[in-house]
């Protein structure tokens, strides 16, 4: 596995992929933080990860889809299945490749959010007051940590997806639909009140099916700066039931 991953990690900044995800996510959460708090001067950062995770819809399948897709259209997948390495083993290698770029890129996002920190102790200066002024540091340790699991899960589906076809394209064009369609269902079932008797999904068994698959309603616990360990286990189950499926595709090429 480490012998994939460093072959991952090295293949990113080879090619300019690594370099393009890395600017392109920097630039759009830059402009997005100094959207959201810095020129609203608001210390809520929970807009600016709330938003990141709607970016990462469009960003992660741009990662993930060259990571089988790209060996099945080089004829090089052959190379992999015959390597001295399991399958797992050569999954589980490109997943956390493709999850250390993101997760790199996450944390180094959350560089824009110290002149928030300034701001706050400036403000607090010109008070002259005791009181805490400036952004909550447990709620975006959370909500960074709720949007990392939600980056993991989606890179799971990303290699999953990328694992079926040769066409990097449109590997990226179904992982798109996927994570967007997960993220559709989880608005339509929030739409009304319960209690008022207007929910747009009425249908209780329904709407259970529609939470369970939706990662976004997990992470209000996150948001509010809490570790919500049901759905950190959630996520991780997720993670786990895409990779798996990944490993028995190329487990039956393998012997084809």
């Amino acid at each position: 596995m480490l012998a994939i991953y460093k072959k991952e990690m090295r293949s990113y900044f080879i090619n300019p992929v690594g370099y393009v995800f890395l600017g392109v996510f920097l630039t759009i959460a830059a402009g997005l933080c100094t959207y959201t708090t810095l020129q609203s001067r608001s210390y809520d950062t929970a807009s600016f990860f709330y938003l990141m995770i709607l970016v990462m819809i469009i960003i992660i399948p741009l990662l993930t889809m060259r990571t089988f897709a790209e060996e099945r259209k080089m004829r090089t997948e052959q190379m992999l299945l015959t390597a001295p390495v399991s399958i797992t083993g050569m999954v589980l290698g490109k997943f956390f490749a493709a999850l250390s770029l993101f997760g790199g890129a996450l944390l180094a996002s959350c560089v824009n959010l110290i002149p928030l920190y300034i701001m706050g102790a400036r403000d607090r200066a010109l008070e002259e007051s005791s009181i805490p002024v400036g952004p909550s540091t447990p709620e975006i340790i959370g909500q960074f940590l709720g949007v990392l699991f939600i980056g993991a899960v989606f890179i799971a589906i990303g290699v999953f997806v990328s694992a079926l076809t040769e066409n990097q394209l449109s590997a990226a064009v179904i992982t798109i639909g996927v994570l967007a369609l997960m993220l559709v269902l989880n608005v339509l079932n929030s739409i009304g009140s319960e209690e008022a008797g207007t929910r747009l999904i009425n249908n209780y068994a329904v709407r259970y099916v529609i939470d369970w698959i939706s990662v976004v309603s997990r992470y209000d616990y996150f948001r509010a700066g809490y570790l919500d360990w049901s759905a950190m286990l959630y996520y991780c189950s997720l993670v786990f039931v895409f990779l798996f499926l990944t490993v028995r595709i190329y487990e039956r090429r393998r012997w084809a």
